[in-house]
């Protein structure tokens, strides 16, 4: 995986903080598809990345209604096609969904890759082997820049240090 990053997550709210950080790179047009199984983290990594841009309302999972949309510091597309059965129920979604004028959050993002942009950072999260203390498992995501994302990802490398796994990426 050349420039990626593999990065290791608590609970919940690492995964929260994590997004944050990373939400500190987001652009107007950028796509950041998630992708992973099933309850790993990716509402809960929207959620991080929501709150650091500036969204004050509940992001919530958009399962069952497709598309949510978010205004913080700039327009935030959260968007689910775990349940779309063909590529052309995506683009029936609408043209804000990969617009130049928001930042979009795609889960399930792999089942659509041929759809996605050529721009874009792909986000992998998977269960860790081991758990925290509390009991709920980690998270290992695998974090792969396409297109522009290729020269801006030393500097997000930098800011992702402390939840590099051992310290290399």
């Amino acid at each position: 995986m050349t420039g990626g990053l593999t990065l290791r997550t608590g609970e919940a709210q690492e995964t929260r903080e994590l997004a944050a950080a990373l939400a500190a790179f987001l652009e107007l047009g950028d796509v950041v598809s998630l992708s992973g199984e099933l309850g790993a983290g990716k509402t809960c990594f929207v959620q991080g990345a929501a709150a650091a841009l500036g969204v004050e309302a509940t992001v919530t999972s958009p399962t069952f209604v497709l598309v949510r949309a978010y205004q913080g510091r700039f327009p935030l597309v959260h968007v689910d096609v775990y349940r779309l059965q063909r590529l052309q129920d995506v683009l029936e979604l609408g043209d804000e969904v990969f617009a130049e004028d928001v930042v979009t959050f795609v889960e399930w993002g792999d089942a659509i890759a041929s759809l996605l942009p050529e721009d874009r950072l792909d986000v992998d999260i998977v269960h860790a082997d081991d758990t925290v203390p509390d009991g709920e498992p980690g998270r290992r995501l695998v974090v792969t820049p396409h297109g522009a994302w290729l020269e801006r990802i030393a500097r997000l490398r930098e800011a992702m240090q402390p939840w590099q796994v051992d310290g290399r990426c």
